[in-house]
């Protein structure tokens, strides 16, 4: 029950990223190490093999030469004693066994006394009678084999015999043996050094990351102007930057909401209070003249048109941003036919070029954010301006250009025009009747149709708005399916 609790928070709180990198400098450390080991053992036994093999063939030669020039091979038992005795101290030193056998593959001297008198017949023997010395390894048995020719005295080329020499290499073994138990006690200290030096290690390299962590946890309390940089290394002031820039970012937003509540409060105030004004001023006179009268009610009706513009536009905007998709009514759209209409209700100067195009759009939402920038051209030019609106498409787009001869825009407001209630110049959008929402809902359509908007614009020269909307539409629910 108890192990079921911890793997439950240890799974709720995730696998920390010191402990991969833990493993990975212990394996990159041990596994080089764990390798050397293995090959200087091997090393070591076979250089110890091999210089055993050749102290056993100097003494054996030395052996067979005092043999040829003693005429072992052909003298009486009784004159061979030193010679005998020679063989018998070489084979104890080795712990291993000297057999002689001469031409006819009998055996002459066994240091053993096993097998004298008997017959030795193997490839090695056969190879020296020709002159060849060989020598064989027996992993296994753990013995070493050397045989060596023995010459005539009368004649070195011809051989009369082969002396075969079998030396134990168990000493070599537990030689072998030691070096390897040191070699493990050496490897496991290493562990320790390796594991104790990569929780250091990893330690400090995630320190950075944790003072970042640190930072984050202040700012999701809310301290957006907490300093999270972190020039530890270009990883932690890359993520820095983007945190910053998403901090930057989170910091505008709240503004613009800010200010949005402030310019809501503000806008709708201000039809209000000149409906207050007026009505206060009609109530403090006495005899008001008719006209006068009219005159006050025709001002207070238009603020009253005014406040319900800017309610409507409201109701506009919030409706698109709580259901963008649930709202979107989309059908087979002749475009040329949808833009005809929209330039003909509002009376501009447009060129259309001869091109047919249909498209999936809202034609409620589509109609609105189009009329809204043709609107914006005709009530913000000069006279005897013009409004010009052309239409064209590829295989995959249809485009919108609306352009206009009129007061344009400064380069410093180009940021905020399609920011809500923001007016370039608010004594005309009063006076032709702006409420600064227009082309706040015409991006949010056009966004909603998966498009995209972008204005150009020169003082006193005029303004373009290009508009890209995809021919067919697809919901963002079928893209990510």
């Amino acid at each position: 029950m108890k192990k079921k609790k911890w793997l439950e928070r240890f799974k709720l709180r995730g696998k920390s990223v010191m402990i991969p990198m833990v493993i990975l400098m212990i394996l990159t450390a041990l596994v080089p190490m764990l390798l050397q080991a293995m090959i200087s053992r091997r090393a070591f036994n076979q250089t110890q093999l091999e210089a055993k093999g050749i102290e056993i063939q100097n003494q054996c030669l030395i052996l067979s030469s005092r043999l040829m020039r003693s005429g072992y091979m052909t003298s009486d038992k009784g004159n061979t004693m030193e010679l005998d005795t020679r063989m018998q101290t070489i084979a104890d030193i080795y712990n291993g066994r000297i057999v002689i056998v001469n031409s006819s593959f009998k055996i002459m001297k066994d240091t053993f006394n096993l097998a004298a008198g008997k017959y030795y017949v193997s490839e090695e023997v056969i190879r020296c009678f020709n002159g060849e010395t060989n020598s064989r390894m027996n992993q296994e048995m753990g013995y070493l084999t050397q045989t060596i020719p023995i010459h005539s005295a009368s004649d070195k080329k011809k051989v009369t015999g082969v002396m075969v020499v079998m030396a134990s290499t168990e000493n070599i073994s537990a030689l072998t043996d030691r070096v390897q138990g040191s070699t493990q006690l050496f490897l496991l200290c290493m562990i320790l050094v390796v594991v104790v030096c990569s929780m250091a290690a990893v330690f400090f390299l995630i320190r950075p990351f944790k003072r970042l962590l640190a930072s984050f946890e202040r700012v999701s309390y809310g301290d957006l102007d907490t300093d999270i940089m972190e020039d530890a290394y270009k990883e932690t002031i890359q993520l820095s930057q983007a945190v910053q820039k998403s901090l930057r970012k989170l910091k505008a937003v709240d503004q613009s909401r800010q200010e949005f509540v402030s310019n809501v409060s503000h806008e709708l105030k201000t039809p209000i209070t000149s409906i207050r004004v007026l009505a206060d001023s009609l109530m403090s006179m006495e005899e008001v003249p008719a006209e006068l009268y009219r005159e006050f009610m025709a001002d207070i009706s238009d603020e009253v048109d005014r406040e319900n513009q800017i309610i409507t536009d409201l109701l506009t905007l919030v409706k698109m941003d709580k259901s963008a998709q649930s709202q979107m009514n989309i059908t087979q759209t002749n475009i040329n036919e949808e833009l005809e209409l929209i330039l003909k209700r509002l009376r501009p100067i447009a060129k259309r070029s001869n091109v047919e195009v249909t498209g999936d759009v809202d034609r409620v939402k589509f109609s609105l954010a189009v009329s809204n920038l043709v609107e914006n051209a005709i009530k913000y030019n000069v006279d005897s301006g013009w409004v010009r609106v052309t239409l064209d498409a590829d295989h995959k787009y249809f485009y919108i250009r609306v352009a206009d001869s009129g007061i344009g825009i400064p380069q410093d407001c180009m940021d905020h025009i399609f920011e809500r209630f923001f007016r370039v110049d608010k004594a005309r959008s009063r006076e032709v009747g702006g409420t600064g929402l227009g082309l706040a809902i015409t991006l949010n359509v056009i966004q909603m149709h998966h498009g995209i908007i972008d204005a150009e614009s020169t003082p006193g020269e005029g303004t373009t708005f290009s508009v890209r909307i995809p021919l067919n539409y697809v919901s963002r629910q079928e893209d990510k399916s």
